[in-house]
């Protein structure tokens, strides 16, 4: 096989872990800005959404062991995708409304939800793009990888945010209220977003992510004009 190119970005920081065995990447230009997670695994590691194609974070995840699974939240996070598969050899997950935009590719695809081990499902979060899509880790009381379903606003809260390339912004909020009737307190401890992190100062995660999600007017929201 021929060498892939590589981003060439000796400053790259390392990733940082976020909660145990669980780590955040460095904002991605080729995914405007989007943030890459990693979960190693006992039953095989999981790669959230496309960090830059770099060196060292290629260094970093096999020295954990590898990719088992690389699993997109939308079609905005594909970014290396195709280069990761061939580097790692790992399965790609994206919801079936997306696939098309990875035809060199031979892809996983699922409809409502998808079972990767006994502690992962990703499940259809439709809204901000057709197949958008959450990640659920049951350990440490429930995280949720949200892509860009979910994102934290200026204060740091779990909200959805309407811009001019949404797809359809009653399915988003549908697809909030589906959240909150799925899970409870104890089951949502932690959002980890998939932008905006900047907006969480610091603390890396979104902690008491239920009660958060609990207090958003719904009804509110359904009038929310495109901020941009």
């Amino acid at each position: 096989m021929c060498p892939l190119s590589q981003e060439s970005n000796h400053t790259a920081k390392p990733p940082q872990e976020v909660l145990d065995n669980i780590f955040a990447f460095p904002p991605n230009r080729d995914t405007l800005g989007g943030t890459a997670y990693f979960i190693v695994g006992n039953e095989g590691n999981i790669l959230i959404d496309c960090p830059a194609f770099d060196q060292t974070y290629q260094d970093f995840m096999r020295s954990h062991g590898g990719i088992s699974w690389l699993f997109l939240t939308h079609r905005g996070a594909i970014g290396k995708t195709v280069e990761y598969q061939q580097t790692f050899d790992c399965k790609v997950l994206i919801q079936e409304q997306e696939a098309y935009l990875l035809p060199e590719l031979t892809v996983t695809t699922f409809s409502q939800e998808f079972v990767l081990d006994s502690i992962t499902k990703v499940i259809w979060t439709c809204g901000h793009s057709p197949g958008s899509s959450c990640l659920y880790y049951s350990k440490f009381g429930g995280v949720l990888f949200s892509g860009r379903h979910l994102l934290p606003n200026q204060q740091g809260e779990p909200v959805p945010l309407r811009t001019a390339k949404t797809f359809h912004w009653h399915r988003q909020i549908k697809s909030i209220k589906m959240l909150l009737e799925r899970f409870t307190p104890e089951t949502l401890q932690y959002i980890c977003p998939g932008a905006n992190t900047g907006f969480l100062r610091g603390k890396r995660v979104i902690n008491n992510a239920y009660e958060r999600l609990a207090t958003l007017d719904l009804a509110t929201l359904l009038q929310t004009q495109a901020i941009f």
